[in-house]
């Protein structure tokens, strides 16, 4: 109910803009666009004004990707959302190990087996949950992406440089799965997030060695 309302709410702006590809592009995925792309450009400086643009941009992608029928994806923008106000407050009042103001980091090896542990395990059991539950027609695809995502968003919020190489997997994987679902502008945004995620870890790397 609670969904059919948001879509009912959201039709006007999901209304196509233009025509690409075969595949209408709407006003909503436009606007979601330009505040993904400054977000992650926000991200890439580590200036914290990227996690209200991310809420915005999730909340409508949150949309789109419901009326796409990638329940895993929009369900994902809701987690976005919570997290994205608990990593605001970690870059701002957050505190490392050291209990100094928190910087960018790196990750132990135990942390990254961990991490890497858990969104593997996480991702078979999501897409059984939505094979089952939702009419989803590309359950375990959606999934992943989904999984890696909650992962990388954690790391984020910590300032843990680790962040963007799960970017740069969740990026590549996105890029064919919303070719698949004809959702061009977005497919080239997560194409272009790709490169942004190569330039990020270069740019965290290179702040982490002159700290």
């Amino acid at each position: 109910m609670a969904l059919e309302l948001a879509l009912s709410l959201a039709a006007p702006a999901l209304a196509p803009a233009f025509v690409l590809w075969g595949s209408p592009i709407t006003w909503l995925e436009i606007v979601a666009v330009m505040l993904s792309i400054a977000m992650v450009w926000c991200n890439l400086r580590v200036d914290a004004t990227a996690w209200p643009l991310a809420i915005a941009a999730s909340a409508l992608y949150g949309v789109l990707f419901a009326a796409a029928r990638l329940y895993g994806e929009a369900t994902l923008q809701v987690l976005f959302i919570a997290v994205a106000f608990w990593g605001w407050w970690q870059w701002l009042r957050g505190r490392g190990d050291d209990g100094q103001a928190l910087r960018v980091h790196v990750m132990s090896r135990r942390q990254a087996l961990g991490v890497a542990c858990l969104a593997l395990a996480a991702w078979p059991l999501l897409g059984a949950l939505l094979h089952r539950y939702t009419d989803s027609d590309v359950p375990y695809l959606d999934a992943l992406p989904t999984t890696l995502s909650v992962a990388g968003q954690f790391l984020l919020g910590r300032k843990l440089i680790e962040n963007w190489l799960v970017w740069l997997v969740v990026n590549v994987f996105s890029v064919g799965l919303f070719a698949l679902k004809g959702l061009w502008l977005t497919t080239a945004l997560y194409a272009l997030f790709a490169a942004l995620s190569v330039a990020g870890w270069r740019a965290w790397r290179m702040r982490l060695a002159s700290a």
